[in-house]
């Protein structure tokens, strides 16, 4: 029976508003935490982006749940080598219950540094080459490294936890889910896509865990709620690689416009009806996924909470 968990998204809420919610998650019955790891919001309607490393440190001591970044990028703008004892940290104040998500990122959050944006396949090279420097890394012993993206001289993490970070890699298409399957401790997506799901346990993925997300905008009013989702979300319905080219919350916000509230309506579960909700995260579940999160979108999130404590997480 998968565990089902609850999306924190540092691009809507601040530091003290996501650690609320943690501890309402808990309270709630959800069974672990994802958080995402942004340097800008999606759009300024989402309106925050704190520093996901300084809230993971908080999270330890509010809630006994193991938390996931879902999902950070360690090439670009930041070096994995400051990526790994970050990690290492998180792991040891979580005692244990910390993974790592790892993805190729976004332009959005990557190129604020003045670099290039590499084409897809240049940056599931640097992942892999970013992978293999976290491991190392983690073993608390000395590294040096002279890679082909990536140079690390002298460096070791003297704070490790017990057991090295397990890293799961997220992945869309089908070549970021072979890399998935051949490197990864466990797999990502935010799709109740079945085919990848056995793409990545037929590659070499076999029984390691399988995790993926949605959306939800619970509330009682189903029009508001979709008026909501599409004022804060919309970006979610931009097809192909919009999301990993676009470089800033203003190019999000005029593609947008793109977006209308029927799509919302058709492609994202909004309002009290708990069958849509049930039928929603059953998805994921019958795709085979270990690891199901849900976030709430809209502004009642103890009227969420309450909801799925006593209606919906009961039937799953």
């Amino acid at each position: 029976m998968p565990e089902y968990g609850y999306f924190l998204s540092c691009e809507q809420y601040g530091p003290a508003e996501l650690i609320e919610q943690a501890r309402m998650a808990e309270q709630a019955g959800f069974q672990a935490l994802w958080i995402s790891d942004h340097y800008h919001p999606w759009n300024d309607e989402q309106g925050q982006s704190p520093f996901v490393w300084s809230v993971i440190g908080a999270l330890s001591e509010a809630v006994s749940l193991p938390v996931e970044t879902a999902v950070t990028c360690p090439t670009v703008r930041v070096h994995p080598a400051v990526v790994a004892q970050a990690a290492a940290t998180s792991a040891v104040m979580l005692d244990g219950r910390f993974r790592l998500g790892v993805g190729t990122g976004e332009a959005l959050n990557e190129h604020i540094l003045g670099g290039p944006w590499p084409p897809a396949h240049i940056r599931l090279e640097m992942l892999e080459e970013a992978i293999q420097v976290l491991r190392r890394l983690f073993t608390g012993e000395e590294v040096n490294h002279h890679g082909t993206h990536y140079t690390v001289e002298n460096a070791r993490l003297y704070t490790v936890p017990d057991e090295p970070v397990p890293i799961d890699v997220s992945g869309f298409g089908p070549a970021a889910t072979q890399l998935a399957s051949r490197i990864a401790d466990g797999y990502i997506t935010v799709r109740p896509d079945a085919a990848r799901v056995e793409q990545y346990r037929k590659g070499g993925g076999g029984g390691k865990l399988v995790s993926g997300g949605t959306k939800v905008c619970y509330g009682t009013d189903k029009d508001e709620c979709v008026r909501t989702v599409h004022r804060l979300w919309a970006n979610e319905q931009l097809p192909g690689e919009l999301g990993q080219v676009l470089p800033s919350p203003r190019h999000f916000e005029q593609a947008q416009q793109l977006v209308t509230e029927d799509m919302v309506r058709e492609n994202r579960v909004c309002g009290d009806d708990v069958e849509e909700h049930v039928a929603e995260l059953k998805q994921f579940a019958d795709a085979g996924f270990d690891r199901i999160y849900v976030n709430q979108i809209g502004p009642d999130l103890r009227g969420f909470f309450d909801f799925y404590r006593t209606k919906v997480l009961p039937q799953l």
